[in-house]
């Protein structure tokens, strides 16, 4: 029987993780229990996708402004300059909330006319009628309500960030506007970088043009302060909104559970399935140009056998040229053909053109995010089946 259907991706509900809950086991459970009630026949190299939330969760990796503000205060003595923080009540809200509780004077500098990932600030069509240019100028935050407006709201969100950021860091702190990260070495000299990834970039700029202290997000909460949760490798980058005092954390230890869900899963099935574990998906949004990647990376933890990047031709490049001369079963035959002797490395082959080198668990790991969603589906475990099939499967 001809094969009819290529990738699929399923959307698996759990049981609410809770601190403490035996992970590994929840989702061997979950996924065995839907392919059983589903009958979903389970292959090799299927790929089982678990969000970092859950993993998160499950760990206890919380922290509170207040350990935020234990940290910043910790290791910044006096004024702080905060550099490029993404505009979010989700990511980043508490995070200057707890900027604010270490009591020190707040030099905040927005880039625009956009954050890193795409939230806008300004206008662009209004930039330009108003003759601003984005690699020059400095804009103080006067300066910005009285070319833009008292009110500015993100178009999706309906949130003025400028103003929600004002109202955390008070009266006494500063907001200036500028994509020069070295700007803010006119207000102080110790500053956290809080931009996601374009951070080694931004540091390394800070440091050559004299600033005394440069960490980034990723070096606050990289150790617990007060039993707190903590990141040793991305600290606060990667963080989400759990209540209006606390974050979530990125995960830690990803490499285990995904090692361990794979065994368990064998175990109890004899099918050696990959399993990563996935955070945002790297994709962009065409009416609101935001960029989803708001996590340092999409994946934190995978299986070995999720190492790599994608290895295809080009089929309509091939229908339209190769094969041009042939149609029906011939052209499909010759297809067939051509892919299963396809060479190991075809990147820089014209058969490849159009097929865009990005690493697996990147493409996994957004079409993960699009699948779970965000909101109420409730379906934290993603089942994706056929995905290292190709046209000459069977």
């Amino acid at each position: 029987m001809k094969r009819m259907i290529g990738t699929t991706a399923r959307g698996i509900r759990t049981p609410i993780i809770k601190q403490g809950d035996d992970l590994v086991k929840i989702v061997v459970d979950s996924v065995l229990k839907a392919i059983e009630y589903e009958k979903i026949q389970l292959k090799e190299k299927d790929v089982i996708g678990v969000t970092e939330s859950l993993v998160a969760r499950a760990q206890g990796n919380f922290a509170t402004a207040d350990e935020i503000g234990k940290d910043i205060s910790a290791k910044f003595p006096d004024e702080i300059g905060v550099v490029f923080p993404i505009l979010s009540r989700n990511r980043f809200s508490v995070i200057l909330k707890g900027i604010a509780m270490s009591n020190r004077k707040i030099h905040l500098l927005l880039n625009y006319p956009s954050d890193e990932v795409g939230n806008h600030l300004m206008d662009i069509d209004k930039m330009d009628e108003l003759n601003i240019n984005p690699f020059t100028d400095v804009l103080a935050e006067d300066d910005y309500r009285r070319l833009f407006g008292e009110e500015v709201l993100h178009p999706f969100t309906g949130i003025d960030y400028v103003q929600l950021y004002r109202d955390i860091i008070g009266k006494d702190s500063n907001i200036y506007f500028a994509n020069d990260p070295r700007e803010i070495l006119n207000h102080t000299k110790d500053v956290l970088v809080a931009n996601v990834h374009d951070r080694a970039r931004t540091k390394r700029l800070l440091k050559a043009a004299g600033a005394n202290i440069v960490l980034g997000l990723d070096d606050i909460l990289t150790s617990p302060i007060d039993n707190s949760g903590y990141n040793e490798e991305y600290g606060l980058l990667g963080t989400n909104l759990s209540s209006d005092n606390t974050v979530k954390l990125f995960p830690r230890d990803c490499n285990y559970y995904v090692n361990e869900i794979q065994k368990m899963i064998f175990e109890k099935t004899g099918i050696k399935v990959e399993v990563m574990v996935y955070g945002d998906g790297a994709f962009k949004d065409p009416v609101g140009k935001i960029w989803e990647l708001a996590d340092p990376v999409v994946s934190p933890g995978f299986t070995d056998g999720l190492i790599g990047l994608p290895n295809e031709l080009k089929l309509k490049y091939l229908a339209d040229n190769e094969l041009n001369d042939l149609s029906g079963e011939e052209a499909i035959a010759a297809l067939k053909d051509r892919i299963k002797t396809k060479k190991l490395n075809i990147v820089n082959d014209s058969s490849s053109l159009g097929t865009t080198p990005r690493k697996t668990t990147d493409l996994l790991g957004s079409l993960c995010d699009l699948t779970s969603g965000s909101g109420d589906k409730g379906t934290p475990i993603v089942l994706i089946q056929g995905y290292f099939d190709n046209y000459a499967t069977e």
